[in-house]
């Protein structure tokens, strides 16, 4: 990669300065003078399925050990990645800008007991495979998990998303609710707040050039990533956010100049007409639903999951994590996994009153 050549035999010293002029640049045009400000203000105050490797060790299910799988299936979208773990009622987790399944390693481990866990990797990433020309939008990208699920013959699903994979679990389950058995949302993309202000800086730099060169600096420097100009401000540690754990997420990104031209097309593609659109339907909505949020989000402020709850009208439980970000799921797994244990036994007891 590009990134990996800049750092052969690079002094110390002009690495140090390569990482400085990134930040910099990054401030400038990722997060921007809002991030700054805050940051300020806070320290005042049916197809084929392919299988390859395991990707870790897993939990326990039927007395013997349990490891996730990493399989890709056909659809009419491309050739959709996923990882999944476990038996019994399908789990669907979908991941945000920037990530793939990877987010969701903890729920697949730890909730394998109780579900067969599946996160998916969205169009534009991950190891998704998808033609150069065709729509990445999250309308796009809902429509793709119908596919997905038809592929695997899966008729009902345990729905959790996150970030703007959130916004695109409330299109699938808006226009498809008799495949939703339960949903579940975290931080994310609502109503008229696509993209939120605190991302669009970001977005000018994608759209101006800066993205594939913004994702080999991050790559390059881990610490670029975790800093406060970049992603920093979604983590509530991010110091302990793993040099692996960014590897997997970003690589994928600029493992050839079209994947990074997928994430450029699924991010010129942010607009909120696509979950307005949606509005009505959503309102009648009546599968279960859990709103999990963090209290300390630069991104989704904690009214959107007010917003949620109110115009959600099968919304059973709302619960604020405070001090949390944006990426809980991963950090604070433990927390979460107990809300969707709850939230997924009360459902199934729900529709078992409810079937005839």
């Amino acid at each position: 990669m590009k990134g990996n050549k800049v750092a052969v035999g690079v002094p110390d010293k002009q690495r140090r300065s390569v990482r400085t002029a990134a930040i910099l640049l990054i401030g400038a045009l990722f997060i921007g003078p809002y991030l700054g400000g805050l940051m300020l203000a806070r320290v005042n105050g049916g197809a084929p399925v392919v299988s390859s490797i395991k990707v870790s060790e897993g939990g326990i299910v039927n007395g013997k050990k349990s490891s996730p799988i990493h399989h890709t299936v056909q659809t009419a979208s491309g050739r959709i990645s996923y990882t999944e773990q476990g038996t019994g009622p399908v789990a669907l987790f979908v991941h945000g800008v920037l990530l793939n399944g990877y987010l969701w390693r903890h729920q697949l481990e730890d909730l394998s007991d109780i579900r067969r866990c599946i996160a998916v990797d969205l169009l534009g990433h991950g190891d998704t495979e998808i033609a150069p020309d065709q729509d990445v939008s999250v309308t796009a990208n809902g429509e793709m998990l119908k596919e997905f699920l038809d592929a695997l013959h899966i008729d009902k699903v345990d729905l959790v998303g996150n970030d703007s994979g959130g916004g695109i679990a409330q299109i699938f389950a808006a226009l498809y609710p008799e495949r939703v058995r339960s949903l579940t949302l975290t931080d994310c993309d609502t109503h008229d707040n696509w993209p939120p202000e605190a991302f669009k800086p970001f977005l000018a730099m994608a759209a101006a050039g800066g993205l594939r060169g913004t994702l080999e600096t991050m790559l390059l420097d881990k610490s670029v990533y975790r800093s406060p100009q970049a992603l920093g401000p979604a983590y509530e540690h991010p110091e302990q956010l793993s040099d692996d754990s960014i590897e997997r997420y970003l690589r994928p990104l600029v493992k050839t100049e079209q994947r990074t031209r997928d994430l450029q097309r699924f991010l010129a593609a942010f607009d909120n007409k696509h979950t307005l659109a949606i509005e009505a339907k959503l309102k009648t909505l009546q599968a279960p639903t859990l709103v999990v949020w963090g209290t300390d989000d630069v991104y989704f402020d904690v009214k959107w999951s007010h917003w949620l709850a109110e115009n959600i009208p099968g919304t059973r439980r709302r619960v604020e994590l405070q001090g949390a970000r944006i990426f809980f799921p991963e950090e604070r797994w433990q927390e979460f996994n107990k809300e969707l244990r709850a939230h997924w036994q009360v459902a199934q007891k729900t529709a078992r009153q409810v079937t005839p």
